[in-house]
């Protein structure tokens, strides 16, 4: 069921009535000529234009796209918050496969889209869009990022992403086990596509035993080729399964934790780099009452959105590299607020973050 604009009702109940909502903006973009179909979702300006990436996927509808990119654009929101960014949160989707209708035509009909929001909205890469892509939509619109160092950007933001869910990761070992090294434990990692594959190498240069499973073939090859000693697990259902396994880390798409992954889970700690990794509310208290510790994702993966608001101000990857270690900290300081509030790491993120978004507003 749709109203008049054509928006699915379910999309607008969301977004105005209920807790998963209250964004300041949703723009609903079409360009025939290119095939565009996309949403843009500015959730908070608040502490500043909204920062976000653009998500290009097939999606299985429109309403799918239109719910993906509410969600997507409020947890930007909370991440740029914990991340200490003068932004607030934004997210795009661009409906299709990249694979087949991904055009130059439609990348640049995009980014006059953006361009039409004046600086309200900064965007950049995400699943299915990258540094390529970024340097297109920039030729019609200056408040892009992520682009490439010869058109003045800071290049692929999955390396400091990476880097950021280890520095989670190291706190996440430092809190349960009280040494902030994975030396000797066993990683799981799902999804070493463009971060999981940076992340894999932080662990085994850290000593840690890793196990990785990826849909695509090509990308469990790729490590395997280059790190023999890695394990390889048939699939996700199989990973969590693994005998032994301390930390999950899920780095694919969202929803990873749900009613049927969370009984199953054999790891005693989770901090990835997927975003929305709770599939829907309640799951951290499960997470919380098989005594599983859970770095929040949106605390944990907010280096790749540290290096792309610092190339609006000329990048600096030294800078960047720093304020992305202090996600050990801020990491470490969630587990800390939840260990004193009696609540999971999940909302005591939450909590932290929306104090700083409400004290802005009162500014």
């Amino acid at each position: 069921m749709t109203d008049v604009t054509g928006v699915p009702v379910d999309a607008l109940r969301t977004l105005f009535h209920s807790d998963q909502g209250g964004h300041e903006q949703v723009v609903i973009c079409q360009d025939r000529a290119t095939g565009l179909k996309a949403v843009i979702a500015l959730h908070s300006t608040a502490l500043g234009p909204a920062l976000g990436g653009t998500r290009f996927y097939p999606y299985a509808s429109e309403e799918e796209a239109v719910a993906d990119a509410l969600n997507l654009s409020r947890g930007m929101s909370y991440k740029n918050a914990m991340a200490g960014l003068d932004h607030g949160g934004g997210k795009a989707v661009i409906i299709g496969d990249p694979e087949r209708i991904k055009t130059e035509e439609l990348l640049l009909a995009y980014g006059r889209f953006v361009a039409s929001l004046g600086g309200r909205y900064v965007t950049a890469c995400d699943v299915g869009t990258y540094v390529a892509d970024m340097d297109v939509v920039a030729r019609e619109c200056r408040w892009t990022t992520g682009r490439s160092p010869e058109n003045g950007g800071a290049g692929d933001s999955s390396v400091l992403t990476a880097y950021g869910v280890f520095q989670g990761m190291r706190a996440s070992a430092q809190h349960l086990w009280g040494d902030p090294t994975l030396r000797g434990r066993k990683v799981g990692v799902a999804g070493v596509g463009k971060v999981g594959h940076h992340l894999v190498q932080h662990l085994l240069s850290d000593g840690a035993e890793v196990v990785v499973t990826d849909v695509r073939e090509e990308s469990v090859r790729r490590i395997t080729d280059l790190h023999p000693e890695v394990s390889v697990a048939a699939d996700t259902d199989a990973l969590i399964r693994t005998e032994g396994l301390d930390i999950y880390a899920p780095c694919a798409l969202g929803g990873a934790l749900d009613d049927t992954s969370v009984p199953v889970l054999t790891a005693k700690v989770v901090c990835g780099a997927a975003n929305n990794q709770l599939a829907h509310p309640g799951v951290e208290k499960d997470l919380a009452d098989r005594s599983v510790l859970y770095a929040p994702d949106y605390v944990v993966n907010a280096g790749g959105v540290i290096q792309v608001a610092d190339e609006l101000h000329g990048f600096d990857f030294d800078r960047c590299k720093a304020k992305a270690s202090k996600i050990f900290d801020t990491t470490l300081a969630i587990f800390a607020r939840a260990k004193v509030d009696g609540i999971p790491p999940a909302a005591a993120a939450d909590r932290i973050a929306e104090q700083r978004m409400a004290e802005a507003r009162r500014r």
